[in-house]
């Protein structure tokens, strides 16, 4: 059997995959785990939840699973995922859950969890807990007063509004910004309204199965003809947990997480705020980064792609600021995970301090073609591209024609069946003909 936990929690589609049968015994296993290695025989868990219909469900298959294994369940209601991993240690609660699939579309859903400190459990711990839930015979079960109690939390909401209002110094900033919650879990955050005196929030009217659907981080487009159209200065985009944001310029300009990223790690070095001059991104980053952050005499930390991998370099070498291109950004000395809204405070802080337009901060970060494709993949062939010749020989051949000055990078996604194709150069025409033709090979070796 595959691994149940990805790169960022369980996911599939909800209810026939990610069942409810599953979501109750992650809780039991949860629990359980809890009480062996914690020593804990009654431990709180806190359960929050995206906007997505499915998303009700699955939480009252965590709480059955949770109580019926002796834990107490403590609900959150609709909130991002990083304010379930700051609620936690606010709250000293001993695990937490958030239900979501982040910049997925509705029909998807998605667990993650967090350890009493915050922080997403590491890869061995997630093993441990798979090893249970594949095995529930294992789990004991409670009865009498030894089941859980359910508790809601009605002042969530307020005490993570009010961290990060704490860190806002953009309560009296006149710059015009239109801001798209994804009707999702931005939807519900107070702060976005204080953190301009002219600011406009749109697609923050979730229905349950509109989250992510032509809005959000995944489909800029939209905001981008706002932002342009109503002449705002700026335009911030959340997906669908709020643990990721984007941003546009005046101009509807798409300013990414490598140019988010490049621009604070800047301005905190400025501020003498950048701890060993480092800042840490995966293996996606533009070439343009690298020129960029040479340029200011910045080093990079690369890892794999995820989240989770960012954190464990910046933890491991005491970094301050790391993240990935899709807009996870990870400030270790205010959050334990990816945080939109604290990225998009910080980038108005900045821009505040700075007096300038974002186009003309961004105008200054060099930017190298890139082409992303998917390619479907089947069950059978995950984790094969690597050893197939059809693939190695396209790859080969295209590394040879196109020289040093461009970069190929494939890997398989760690929450769908999909090969990921990624590649920079000089010409965008010449690095898509080489995606295609990569893609190609991969949907009729590897393809369903």
């Amino acid at each position: 059997m595959a691994r149940l936990f990805g790169t960022d929690g369980v996911r599939g589609v909800a209810i026939t995959e990610l069942t409810c049968e599953l979501a109750m015994n992650i809780g039991r296993a949860l629990v359980s785990k809890l009480n062996e290695q914690e020593q804990k025989q009654r431990p709180t868990i806190i359960i929050g939840k995206d906007t997505r219909r499915s998303s009700d469900i699955l939480e009252a298959a965590l709480i059955a699973g949770i109580t019926s294994a002796g834990g107490d369940a403590h609900l959150t209601g609709v909130i991002p995922t990083p304010a379930v991993a700051f609620l936690v240690k606010h709250y000293k609660a001993d695990a937490g859950v958030m239900i979501t699939a982040s910049h997925n579309s509705a029909e998807f859903n998605g667990i993650k969890l967090f350890n009493k400190d915050g922080f997403k459990f590491p890869d061995d711990k997630e093993d441990e807990i798979e090893a249970l839930v594949k095995n529930p015979a294992r789990i004991s079960l409670k009865d009498g007063g030894a089941v859980g109690t359910v508790t809601a939390i009605a002042e969530a909401n307020r005490d993570y509004n009010i961290s990060l209002y704490n860190l806002s110094n953009t309560a009296q900033n006149k710059t015009k910004i239109l801001i798209d919650c994804a009707n999702g879990s931005a939807s519900f955050m107070g702060i976005l309204a204080e953190l301009s005196t002219n600011c406009t929030i749109i697609n923050d009217q979730p229905d349950g199965l509109n989250i992510n659907d032509k809005c959000g981080s995944t489909y800029i487009e939209e905001l981008a003809k706002k932002v342009v159209g109503d002449k705002y200065d700026l335009g911030i985009a959340f997906d669908g947990d709020a643990d990721r944001m984007l941003a546009v310029d005046h101009n509807g300009c798409l300013v990414d997480g490598d140019k988010i990223i490049a621009l604070l790690a800047v301005y905190m070095k400025e501020q003498n705020d950048l701890n060993d001059d480092t800042v840490v991104v995966t293996v996606m980053s533009n070439l343009g980064f690298h020129q960029y952050m040479n340029k200011n005499n910045i080093n990079v930390a690369v890892v794999s792609v995820g989240d989770r991998y960012v954190l464990e370099k910046m933890l491991e070498d005491n970094y301050d600021i790391g993240g990935e291109q899709s807009g996870h950004i990870i400030f270790k000395k205010h959050a334990t995970t990816g945080d939109g809204i604290l990225s998009a405070i910080k980038l108005l802080n900045m821009l505040d301090n700075k007096g300038k337009p974002l186009a003309d901060l961004v105008a200054e970060i060099p930017t190298f073609p890139q082409t992303l494709k998917n390619v479907t993949i089947s069950a059978d062939k995950k984790g094969t591209w690597e050893k197939n010749a059809e693939m190695t020989a396209v790859i080969d051949e295209i590394k040879r024609v196109a020289g040093d000055e461009s970069r190929i990078l494939i890997r398989e996604s760690g929450t769908e069946p999909l090969l990921r194709v990624m590649l920079e150069g000089k010409v965008q025409s010449e690095i898509e003909e080489w995606a295609d033709k990569i893609c190609a090979v991969a949907k009729k070796e590897l393809g369903t």
